[in-house]
């Protein structure tokens, strides 16, 4: 194990895991909107933000795929320490973390199943930064329409036409985070 790995957790677990969680659910349940979420410190390449939301979501039952430039040992050992997530490969992946490049095939990862649509994956979207513009949003949780910078358009529009199955998506950035859940139209405007 590396050193690294023992340092960058919570220093109030409690409040917040609280914060973030509060934040994460923000996110996804307004897409587009921009949260602020830090709290917790990884190894490089994993942002504050992808940290907090790793400390938060993840723990012995959540299996978690790395992509990746995301997949070196000083994270690996990050992760199972301070969440005991199992690392795993992509099908079997509840989260995944990397960036859009890394993370492709996107057909790689769990759509859920007709009876159990929840068994999809979350893809944690590292992006260099994060803007709310660009990419139109509509839908569920957004009163007439939101924007939001988006690595590629297509795949999220072939992932709405999946619903109820599909993955949803959290995007990172230093200490931000936006949602895109599955029920989210997107068109380029």
């Amino acid at each position: 194990m590396t050193p690294d790995a023992l340092i960058g957790g919570f220093t109030d677990a409690p409040v917040q895991a609280s914060h973030a969680f509060r934040a994460a659910l923000n996110a996804l349940s307004r897409p587009g909107q921009i949260e602020t979420l830090r709290g917790a410190t990884a190894p490089a390449p994993l942002s504050s933000a992808a940290a907090t939301l790793a400390m938060t979501l993840f723990d012995v039952t959540t299996p978690v795929h790395l992509a990746g430039a995301h997949d070196i040992p000083a994270l690996r050992d990050w992760i199972t320490f301070h969440t005991g997530a199992p690392l795993v490969e992509p099908r079997a992946a509840s989260f995944a973390i990397g960036t859009w490049a890394a993370l492709q095939p996107i057909s790689r990862f769990a759509i859920g199943l007709p009876d159990y649509p929840d068994r999809a994956a979350t893809l944690i979207v590292e992006m260099p930064t994060l803007d709310a513009e660009g990419t139109r949003l509509t839908g569920p949780g957004i009163e007439t329409e939101a924007f939001l910078y988006l690595p590629e358009t297509a795949a999220f529009t072939a992932n709405r036409t999946l619903f109820p199955l599909g993955f949803d998506c959290f995007f990172t950035a230093g200490t931000k985070v936006a949602g895109l859940p599955r029920s989210t139209f997107v068109e380029d405007i």
